[in-house]
């Protein structure tokens, strides 16, 4: 919706002067970590370099777009991706639409996906929860499904966001999820001024759970003035079971996404998470005087790892990091090892009806991160991620070891992230199975598949077109079948 704030009323995701939050929290497991890893000091104060922006404006929708704002950037294949929030007056119904573009940099420029103008990808639905604004992407991709989480609302009245989700093959055709209902609305714990309600979701995908961060102005823990960022997981998509919110005790089952919101990790609006392998942590971007603020969690969300870094420059409303499909930091392509890149993209200026535009990119790199320290580091920090191996085939990090792989195509589709040169440091993680062209691919009676390694256990895959790039057709097996082979790591995701 319409950025700024207003007499109280939030219309969007822009606000200044930011709290540190509170320390507390329990539970999630570090990606791909099978070795405990030895207890680290906290607080910690990374060196920081090479800092970075664009020279200009690298994205913006057609001239009847007056404000562009809320970005969503994807490093997916090869290319950078991004989904943000504008309006076109021919897309759908009045009110905000959400415009893609992709480039070959993060500094752009972005064009739609033939070329020319951005492209209005996801709009309104008439008589919907989201009939007017559908606005704040966060888009994940986990195997060959995009998921879109988003602010709905059905127009300009109290209370009226909540946030949607929709999935999609391309990332530029969607389908709305849950049957078009949201899957999150306001919690109602609390009546303020700001009713702006619930919206600017951000989601991260780890270890098989879906983590959603979001705003709730009527949430217990939040500001006076609304703001606060709430955690949610869950291991559907949709968050329709299983799911559980980060309470002052840790990670707790709730009934559903409206539980009474009990503690916020960041005192602000419109802000974005990031899972940093490379790190160990979670880092929440938000935006304070000066530029954008990082906070860092540890994986539990208990203490701060490090201390906070400011990624200076002008700024109007809230960054998207530049994150991987799945919501984490891309590694260093010269060091990963010892830097870490965060970049993200923000609005900078006031455009047409008081709204924020005008999206540029800032970043730098922070230092010392020693994330080859231990096996347990290094499996965090290249957990998904796909490398030339030494025998002219693809190793690909899973759970801290290494499957070798004959096609590169195959180790291209089931990772998250490509280096062109394997880090001396990955050869510490043990090569335990081979994925040879052609080898078994079994389906269970649930619909699940699987490749059966040369180590005889069943490697779960995402779907069948990995299976179709391999030559490898899967073939029914009974629950017994399924059974009788040794489960081993999920092969992407």
């Amino acid at each position: 919706m319409f950025a700024g704030v207003l007499a109280g009323l939030l219309l969007a995701g822009c606000t200044q002067g930011y709290a540190q939050p509170q320390a507390a929290g329990e539970q999630p497991a570090i990606a791909g970590g099978k070795a405990a890893e030895p207890p680290r000091p906290t607080d910690v104060k990374l060196a920081s370099g090479d800092p970075r922006q664009s020279g200009g404006v690298i994205a913006a929708g057609g001239a009847d777009a007056v404000y562009n704002y809320g970005p969503s950037v994807m490093l997916d294949r090869g290319q950078t991706r991004m989904w943000w929030c504008s309006q076109y007056g021919g897309a759908g119904p009045a009110g905000d639409d959400i415009l893609y573009a992709q480039g070959q940099s993060f500094d752009g420029p972005f064009t739609g996906p033939g070329g020319g103008i951005p492209a209005a990808v996801f709009s309104g639905a008439p008589g919907q929860f989201d009939g007017m604004h559908t606005c704040d992407p966060s888009v994940l991709r986990v195997g060959s499904t995009y998921y879109l989480y988003y602010t709905g609302a059905a127009g300009d009245h109290a209370l009226g966001n909540a946030i949607g989700l929709a999935t999609s093959t391309d990332g530029v055709h969607w389908t709305r999820a849950a049957g078009g209902r949201p899957i999150l609305g306001p919690s109602h714990d609390v009546h303020r001024e700001n009713v702006y309600g619930a919206g600017q979701p951000s989601a991260v995908y780890l270890d098989g759970w879906f983590y959603l961060m979001f705003t709730d102005t009527t949430g217990r823990a939040a500001g006076a003035n609304g703001a606060g960022q709430f955690l949610l997981r869950s291991r559907d998509p949709a968050f329709g079971s299983g799911v559980q919110s980060l309470d002052v005790g840790g990670f707790v089952p709730v009934a559903s996404t409206s539980a009474p919101r009990a503690r916020s990790i960041v005192d602000g609006f419109s802000a974005d998470l990031m899972w940093v392998g490379a790190l160990a942590a979670f880092v929440v971007a938000h935006e304070t005087d000066g530029g954008t603020t990082l906070t860092f969690w540890t994986a539990d969300f208990t203490e701060h790892p490090f201390r906070p870094v400011l990624v200076p420059g002008p700024w109007r409303e809230g960054p998207g990091l530049v994150r991987r499909a799945d919501g984490h930091a891309p590694l260093s392509s010269a060091v990963p090892c010892d830097r870490v890149p965060f970049d993200l993209v923000r609005a900078t200026v006031v455009g047409g009806a008081g709204a924020p535009t005008d999206l540029r990119h800032f970043g730098l790199d922070l230092l010392g991160s020693q994330a080859c320290a231990n096996p347990a580091r290094l499996a965090a920090t290249f957990d998904g991620v796909t490398m030339p191996s030494p025998e002219r085939t693809m190793d690909l990090v899973r759970a801290g070891q290494r499957v070798r792989i004959d096609r590169r195509a195959v180790a291209a589709a089931l990772a998250v992230e490509l280096l062109e040169k394997a880090p001396p440091e990955v050869a510490a993680l043990p090569v335990t199975a081979r994925l040879r062209s052609g080898t078994e691919a079994v389906q269970a009676p649930g619909g699940g598949l699987a490749l059966i390694l040369d180590d005889h256990r069943r490697w779960p895959i995402p779907d069948a077109l990995v299976a179709a790039g391999n030559a490898s057709t899967p073939h029914p097996v009974t629950d017994t079948q399924w059974d009788g082979y040794r489960p081993g790591p999920a092969l992407a995701g």
